[in-house]
């Protein structure tokens, strides 16, 4: 019987050895299966090209060693929107040769080899978002032209590539005593994103939430005249010392909210058990009295819009910290609050910055580590606590909203087992 089955078995398919077995070099696996490290080649990976040069120029502002960036975003010639180039004025990458590969500068390998960067150790950065070492590289593979300036000890470099290639090799350019600091200037693919072009409106808005993610730095964006619309001007400057309640007040505008004051704050967190800093986190949160309600979550200036263990901690904080309010001043039926109850129709922006972050996927669009749920919970619990007891009054009145909504909550509960 089991010979008989074995012999109606597809004999056909062509020979399998080992002539068969590929092996993709370089930067081929990224053009082969471009989904694997950006998403996909929708509207949404073609830009997380651009987040990730930008997430490169955060890096420096946060670690310190940039105070700006500026963003360019140039026509082609369809007169939609085409090249962009980004500029910081940090370190600038290592263009000395790297030691492991002989003949090749670190600028180079940086470019065109996957998992290489400065980003592992936590020697060159304390917290970054480039954890994975593959974003410029993978930009490099899915771009057209990309050309990298490096001005560094009062010198210019540059270096072209096309496609993942090396189009020559490093060329200095002289002498450049009052400039410091990386540009990168590309322009996605069409062979892999097809027609599809930058939105300036997308790109704006991204540019925009950096700034806000980090007070110490400036960005400067610029774009062509075809590109801008009401919501995209040709020039503008982003500073906000007031970080992310700056944004959300901006968000709210002047509706009404259940408490006048938004609850924002920072805090350091404690240092490990080697003394190590690890990090700290920022939040705003409006309570508005008709919304569907928003919610913002980063982990050092990325954004990660399916949450993660930053925003469990968060939303502990706030449900233990609405629960001891109520006991406080008697309502005993406080207990039964849950999470939703608080959170629901509020609009929520939280930022960690955190040593070594695990992310689900290289597209980081959620945050796994699980010490950032302790240590968001231990840092915001405090303030929240004595936000809503050091004005009663303003306690109560949330309280009341939140109590509303929980007995809206067990009502539909109960009417579900019911039936």
């Amino acid at each position: 019987m089991a010979d008989d089955l074995f012999d109606k078995l597809p004999q056909g398919g062509g020979d399998y050895d080992s002539s068969a077995i590929e092996v993709l070099e370089g930067l081929e696996p990224v053009r082969h299966r471009p989904g694997m490290y950006i998403g996909g080649t929708d509207e949404r990976a073609l830009h997380h090209l651009a987040a990730e040069v930008l997430d490169n120029a955060m890096d420096e502002a946060v670690a310190g060693h940039a105070t700006r960036i500026e963003v360019l975003l140039e026509e082609c010639r369809e007169g939609t929107a085409g090249r962009l180039t980004i500029s910081d004025n940090g370190r600038g990458i290592p263009v000395d040769e790297h030691p492991k590969f002989p003949g090749k500068s670190s600028l180079e390998v940086i470019l065109t080899t996957l998992h290489s960067g400065g980003k592992f150790s936590g020697k060159a950065y304390a917290t970054s978002g480039g954890l994975h070492g593959v974003g410029v590289s993978v930009v490099n593979a899915l771009s057209e032209h990309p050309r990298i300036e490096v001005a560094r000890n009062r010198e210019l470099y540059a270096q072209e590539f096309a496609k993942g290639q090396v189009l020559g090799p490093l060329q200095k350019l002289g002498a450049t005593p009052n400039r410091r600091g990386t540009t990168v200037s590309f322009t996605p693919d069409p062979e892999i994103f097809g027609n599809q072009r930058f939105k300036p409106a997308r790109l704006f808005r991204l540019v925009r939430s950096k700034a806000y993610l980090f007070a110490g730095v400036e960005i400067r964006w610029k774009c062509a005249a075809a590109l801008t619309s009401d919501d995209v001007p040709a020039e503008a400057v982003f500073q906000f010392p007031g970080g992310l309640s700056d944004h959300l007040r901006e968000q709210v505008g002047d509706r009404e909210c259940i408490t006048a004051d938004f609850f924002a704050g920072s805090q350091e967190f404690s240092a490990n058990d080697a003394g190590l800093p690890q990090g700290r986190v920022e939040w705003a949160v409006a309570w508005p009295l008709w919304s569907d309600g928003s919610f913002s979550w980063y982990c050092n200036t990325i954004p990660t819009p399916d949450g993660g263990t930053h925003e469990q901690g968060f939303r502990a904080a706030l449900t233990k910290g609405i629960r001891a309010f109520g006991e406080l001043v008697g309502q005993k039926k406080a207990k039964d609050i849950s999470a939703d109850d608080i959170v629901t129709g509020s609009e929520v922006m939280l930022s960690v910055f955190v040593r070594d972050p695990q992310f689900q996927s290289q597209t980081k669009d959620r945050l796994t580590s699980p010490e950032a749920a302790r240590l968001v919970e231990n840092a915001v619990r405090d303030h929240f606590d004595h936000f809503l007891s050091d004005n009663m009054e303003r306690g109560k009145a949330l309280l009341g909203a939140v109590m509303e909504r929980m007995d809206e909550r067990l009502r539909r509960k109960q009417e579900r087992e019911i039936k």
